[in-house]
């Protein structure tokens, strides 16, 4: 299908070159709306690798971009913001059918002490109340889990980073055509205490991993999932971290199963991109669709 999309949105040229098909004009008729909370600092690769995802649905969806009222980036050119992206507070949560929360780069932080912390959390509880269904991904799973459930992120010694194998945990609809084993990118520094989240009443582990651990967890009824990876990455884009790091002097280790024979001189060999798919489309079609009755996220 197609994905509308604010025109000028430089993801349109982009995805063009992919055969990605996106619409600017108001004339489309999109059966979905969907609200993305951009936290990440390269707010245009991740715009666009959302959409990317999105518009490989076979439901017509507009999307519509978010910033936080109370934090200045400083890695987006600002008029590329002010042109595209709304302030929360400016439009009303009912508006929506489904929305999506961004990973941010803040994960050593104490929740609390994130300059948006507070309208984050505001913007969660409104969420809650009037949206479908939300993808919080992951640092926002985490933020997610502790606002929501006072379930506490567990810090690593290094940066988590790599493509591991998954399997499905406990079914539901979102995992709906998942392989037995599949494939997700990981990039993060913290973690959860795996008999924690078992142990809570209204979530339950959809998906993890041996190497990675936890990969989804959803809310019973499918109001809500937390993902830890992101398998919505493009192919370099672990690269461009792995590289950026290199060149600060961080001493990262090289991504886990990602570069061909793990040797950065070699091209990533991309096995993430099917599950990717299936992931958003079976959120927007059993979860998001006012039409879908919700697949219910049961405990096993």
């Amino acid at each position: 299908m197609a994905v509308l999309v604010p025109s000028g949105l430089p993801a349109v040229e982009a995805l063009s070159c992919e055969g990605v098909r996106t619409v600017t004009t108001t004339g489309f008729k999109a059966s979905l709306r969907i609200g993305v909370l951009n936290l990440m600092p390269l707010k245009i690769n991740a715009e666009t690798d959302l959409i990317r995802l999105l518009a490989s649905s076979p439901l017509p969806v507009e999307i519509a971009l978010f910033e936080p009222a109370t934090h200045t980036s400083k890695s987006t050119p600002a008029e590329h913001l002010r042109r595209f992206y709304n302030k929360f507070s400016s439009v009303g949560a009912g508006e929506f059918d489904g929305f999506i929360i961004t990973g941010a780069p803040v994960e050593k932080i104490a929740f609390e002490d994130v300059d948006y912390w507070q309208e984050l959390c505001a913007i969660m509880d409104m969420l809650k109340r009037y949206v479908r269904s939300t993808l919080y991904i992951c640092w926002a799973a985490f933020a997610g889990l502790y606002h929501h459930y006072a379930i506490d992120k567990k810090l690593f010694d290094k940066k988590f980073s790599g493509v591991f194998a998954h399997s499905v945990t406990t079914p539901c609809r979102l995992t709906d055509g998942f392989d037995d084993e599949f494939y997700v990118p990981h990039s993060r520094f913290v973690g959860f205490d795996r008999s924690e989240v078992a142990s809570h009443p209204q979530l339950c582990i959809v998906a993890e991993s041996a190497e990675s651990g936890i990969y989804i967890i959803g809310e019973k009824g499918g109001r809500d999932f937390f993902i830890t990876g992101h398998s919505e990455y493009a192919p370099m884009t672990l690269d461009s971290e792995y590289r950026r790091d290199v060149a600060k002097a961080l001493d990262p280790a090289v991504p886990c199963n990602y570069y061909v024979d793990d040797n950065p001189a070699n091209a990533p060999a991309v096995r993430w991109r099917s599950h990717a798919r299936l992931l958003f489309n079976n959120w927007l079609n059993h979860y998001v669709s006012p039409d879908a009755v919700c697949g219910v996220v049961t405990r096993s």
